[in-house]
């Protein structure tokens, strides 16, 4: 089955079109700086016009599409009708950069002729205890106005994690380990312009960083990740800010960018080894809240097998991973210096393990639209 895959951004749109038995992409690209001067289309619908355009639509038989956030409702791949569309719209605000871009694609091709297939960010972490997805606020807000953790990036989690599972075992296997260990506790690392971690047992998530949003947990690009609730109330109370000036400062000023005046990691590394003690303390902050994560998944999990690094960042970043392995090494993972600073870009996982690691310490490239390809197929 040939499956046509949407990923959108909130300001990019990445495509592809998928041979879902084999993995094979027939046909894929990127449209970039979507909206801005200079950009690549005008809007998220005009680039996918450019990419129906680009193809023969004879080889494709299903359209699929990444979505963001699904609520309580999406737990699952969801073929589009008028309901779903319905239901999708109400979710805008709990994601306003991706959510509202990806519902005008999918409604732009609802005259189009082919079945259409919704995949959910949100999808991964049905599997969620109410003890990891609630928050301690009034039950009315929950019951009332669904207000809980829900999780992103699951379709990148749950792929990397499936591939770590067999990866591991295949290692067991060779070294005739007993089959009947316990599952595997994984905490999987997804770091580039959104950043999140999720602790998995066995293939199956039990935890994760963000939470109603993605506005929640690690130190993003330009998102604040944790912070005191109450600073909202001091920006809108005593600054004078409005809401939609504090939406924009936490969403888009902050992270990274509001820490040193850089969003792309790659400058606020470079700046650190050229001395810059503005990056520095970024890098500084951006690795312990990562460090602060992965403890307090190991405490909940009981132990560690398994570290995964995945995304922009986490694929991309020697130092970054360094960084984080080296923080802990009080729970047995050490890194192979010379494989983290030269991974096989042929193989779709890099072990980054040294020898003497009790933690094995993983490299996975994410292939979200694959993920999104095998699931609807």
């Amino acid at each position: 089955m040939n499956v046509l895959v949407f990923n959108v951004g909130s300001t990019t749109l990445k495509f592809a079109l998928i041979d879902s038995n084999g993995g094979s992409r027939i046909h894929s690209g990127m449209y970039d700086r979507i909206g801005q001067d200079g950009g690549d289309a005008i809007d998220h619908v005009s680039a996918v016009n450019l990419v129906l355009n680009s193809l023969d639509r004879n080889q494709i038989d299903v359209i699929a599409h990444r979505v963001v956030h699904g609520g309580e409702r999406f737990t699952g791949p969801t073929n589009v009708d008028s309901s779903v569309l319905e239901s999708l719209a109400k979710l805008d605000h709990l994601a306003p950069l991706h959510n509202p871009a990806a519902r005008r694609v999918v409604e732009a091709l609802v005259g189009f002729g082919l079945p259409q297939t919704l995949v959910f960010d949100t999808a991964y972490y049905s599997t969620l205890e109410p003890e990891a997805y609630r928050y301690a606020l009034p039950e009315t807000l929950y019951q009332n106005h669904h207000v809980r953790r829900y999780g992103f990036h699951g379709t990148s989690h749950q792929w990397i994690t499936r591939l770590a599972i067999e990866h591991i075992e295949e290692i067991e296997r060779s070294q005739r380990v007993t089959s009947d260990r316990p599952p595997l506790k994984l905490v999987s690392l997804h770091l580039g312009g959104g950043c999140s971690a999720t602790a998995s047992l066995g293939g199956v998530a039990v935890d994760t960083s963000m939470g109603m949003t993605p506005l929640e947990g690690l130190v993003m690009a330009s998102r604040c990740g944790d912070i005191d609730p109450a600073i909202v109330l001091h920006l809108i109370r005593d600054v004078g800010l409005t809401v939609e000036q504090v939406d924009n400062l936490l969403n888009k000023q902050s992270g990274l960018m509001g820490l040193c005046g850089d969003s792309d990691m790659r400058t606020v590394l470079s700046r650190r080894a050229d001395g810059d003690p503005v990056a520095e303390l970024a890098v500084k902050i951006y690795v312990r809240r990562i460090a602060k994560t992965i403890g307090g998944f190991i405490a909940m999990l009981g132990g560690i097998d398994g570290l995964i690094f995945s995304a922009g960042v986490g694929e991309h970043s020697c130092e970054i991973r360094s960084l984080v392995v080296g923080s802990l090494e009080c729970f047995g993972a050490r890194l192979d210096t010379a494989a983290n600073d030269s991974l096989d870009r042929t193989n779709r996982i890099n072990d980054i393990s040294a020898a003497t690691s009790r933690v094995k310490v993983l490299v996975i490239a994410t292939d979200e639209e694959l993920a999104i390809a095998r699931q609807v197929s």
